[in-house]
């Protein structure tokens, strides 16, 4: 925060206070005292029922001046005015830092047990299965589901089916580095929309949505030419390049052909963010044992 917007937050502040006090002191003061019919405001419900013009209640006032001064009390003590600290020295990030250590005092040993465990043997263990659960709680629900059936480029990590492999190395460093798709577009290399539209059609013969027989041959060569590098030539995909099997029915995106046509005009870029460096090593071994046996 520069300066300037410093002093304007400080001073707006406590100018703001200082009017609230003097508010509330005026307004005690204001209203008659007795109760003559001149006291009267004028307004009258059911024929008989009348307001009076009289001052708050003192114990409501008093409920007010405490307000003030705790809101005082707490500029004092916490930031809240311009750059002043406040003289508590507390900050968002610091309590956030003693609560992480805290709980990584009172949990770390739990998860230090299963660190020697062999990893099979961690995914038939329940009580590692159960604090991976809890793991995919917090940080996984989110994209893949609480049931961890995904969403439409989400994977789906309760099926057995892994875009870039399924062994304990391969689900660690997705889970621990993330993962980034490098689908390009291929519009233009293909050469038109027609050409488009057969590839749309070859893709969808790969795994028996279409009758191979109705694709052209020059999808094919294409295929052969463009694609069959990450997809490999018979188009059941690569785990270390993260490329998708095709020749399945199971389809990160979808399977219909205007999906598939957006795939192949526009490319893939899916991300999946890195959770290694907030998780550690022990949490990320035990939630990659709960991914694991998702598909189990």
């Amino acid at each position: 925060m520069t300066a300037f917007w410093s002093w304007f937050v400080a001073i707006g502040t406590i100018v703001f206070i200082v009017w609230c006090v003097w508010l509330i002191g005026w307004s005690a003061k204001q209203g008659p005292q007795g109760k003559d019919d001149e006291d009267l405001v004028g307004h009258k419900w059911d024929g008989d029922l009348e307001e009076w013009n009289n001052p708050a209640p003192k114990w409501w006032l008093y409920l007010y001046f405490i307000t003030v001064a705790w809101g005082v009390g707490y500029l004092i003590v916490y930031p809240g005015i311009g750059i002043f600290d406040g003289v508590a020295g507390w900050t968002s990030e610091g309590q956030y830092e003693q609560e992480m250590q805290r709980a990584e005092e009172r949990y770390a040993p739990i998860y230090e047990r299963f660190a020697a465990m062999d990893f099979d043997a961690l995914v038939q263990n329940e009580e590692a299965i159960a604090l991976g659960g809890s793991l995919y709680a917090s940080y996984c629900t989110t994209c893949h589901g609480s049931d961890a059936r995904g969403a439409p480029g989400y994977p789906n990590l309760a099926d057995n089916d892994w875009q870039w492999g399924g062994d304990e190395q391969n689900i660690i460093t997705s889970i621990a580095r993330g993962r980034m798709a490098v689908m390009t577009p291929w519009a233009q290399v293909l050469g038109s929309d027609e050409a488009v539209d057969d590839m749309v059609a070859y893709v969808q013969s790969l795994s028996g949505m279409v009758d191979a027989s109705s694709v052209k041959d020059s999808a094919r060569t294409q295929f052969t030419t463009y694609c069959a590098a990450c997809h490999m030539p018979t188009g059941v995909g690569n785990p270390v390049l993260g490329a998708p099997n095709l020749t399945d029915d199971i389809w990160l995106y979808g399977s219909d052909a205007d999906t598939i046509r957006t795939a192949i005009v526009q490319g893939r870029n899916g991300q999946m963010p890195a959770h290694g460096e907030f998780l550690g090593e022990n949490r990320t071994r035990i939630l990659a044992a709960y991914v694991k046996s998702l598909s189990q």
